[in-house]
């Protein structure tokens, strides 16, 4: 498919984690229903023959694939799936004209215009094909796959439900209407201004430098976004955040509303001590049948999912996926 925006792609390699030498890379394109062109990294094992079991991978929300997503799904290609890690729209090396926009139904579709491209794609049994979101991609993971009956198997690790932290703010303390009606007041008077200026006033990433009475999670993200350890250029948390608007769009689409019609098998990976941790344990509630789990990992905390091999259950995912994409 035609791409009507051209996009200018990194060829170095410029991830936050070190390449492996048993597994093959290469960038990729593809386009979503929307027409937005999305730039992703597609990962394959080397030295396997025939159509391999695919697994498209996004998240964290506000990072790019040159981080943990990547850092997924090259583990995941070591254990032998064809993966692919791709920018969401309007962020990273994706296309869309305005920059650093979230939006609930385009983000889903991304993760549905993945499978589209894995379909297609040489070396995928298209039967075969699963999803992973990690934080805010989790729950988009969740809705794109009580809409995609293609999808075979889900792994949401740490996940975010972007609808109810938007709507009701962190740990549903502003979670009444007279709150909302005072964001959305809030979030219409910057449309306004946006629109005046001409430009999109951004909510901010991470803060450069932590305030002494930063809460615990801010502190943990900042161990993340703006250390050697996680920090991108290209990364909305590392740098100057979302366009500060986006949040309307999530306030009004309840993204879980579908997911205990979900009859793919569902696995949820969570941190004991993480902040987020009722996100996971709500959503399960939530979800029917004897093939969904909830793992919770003992003492880790929310990006410890991210990138710490010692907390990220990479033997339980991969037998998930192996088991699910098999059925």
């Amino acid at each position: 498919m035609d791409t009507t925006q051209e996009l200018v792609l990194e060829e170095n390699w410029d991830k936050v984690f070190d390449k492996r030498d048993d597994v093959d890379h290469e960038k990729v394109v593809f386009v979503n229903r929307f027409g937005i062109p999305l730039a992703a990294d597609l990962y394959r094992p080397k030295n396997r023959e025939g159509n391999l079991p695919a697994i498209a991978i996004s998240g964290p929300f506000g990072a790019v694939k040159e981080q943990s997503s990547g850092l997924y799904a090259q583990e995941l290609a070591g254990r032998g799936f064809v993966t692919l890690a791709f920018d969401p729209s309007f962020t990273g090396e994706s296309g869309g004209a305005v920059r650093n926009v979230a939006s609930p139904d385009i983000n889903t579709e991304d993760f549905s215009a993945a499978v589209d491209f894995l379909t297609d794609l040489d070396g995928v049994d298209e039967e075969r094909i699963g999803i992973l979101g990690i934080c805010g991609w989790g729950g988009m993971a969740l809705n794109a796959a009580a809409a995609d009956t293609r999808i075979k198997g889900t792994v949401a690790s740490t996940m975010y439900d972007m609808s109810r932290v938007n709507a009701n703010g962190y740990f549903d303390e502003a979670d009444s209407a007279e709150e909302r009606n005072k964001m959305r007041k809030a979030l219409n008077a910057q449309r306004s201004a946006d629109y005046a200026s001409g430009t999109y006033q951004r909510a901010g990433g991470v803060p450069d430098e932590l305030p002494d009475d930063a809460p615990f999670f801010v502190k943990d993200y900042y161990d993340y976004y703006k250390t050697d350890r996680g920090y991108h250029k290209r990364s909305l948390n590392s740098n100057e955040g979302w366009n500060t608007t986006s949040s309307l769009s999530f306030m009004n689409t309840p993204l879980l509303t579908y997911i205990d019609e979900i009859e793919a098998p569902v696995l949820l990976v969570h941190g004991e001590k993480a902040h987020s941790r009722y996100f996971s344990e709500d959503a399960f509630k939530k979800l029917k049948g004897d093939n969904k789990e909830l793992l919770i990992i003992p003492g880790a905390v929310h990006t410890d999912l991210y990138d710490k091999f010692e907390y990220i259950p990479f033997d339980k995912i991969e037998e998930f996926f192996n088991t699910s994409l098999n059925a």
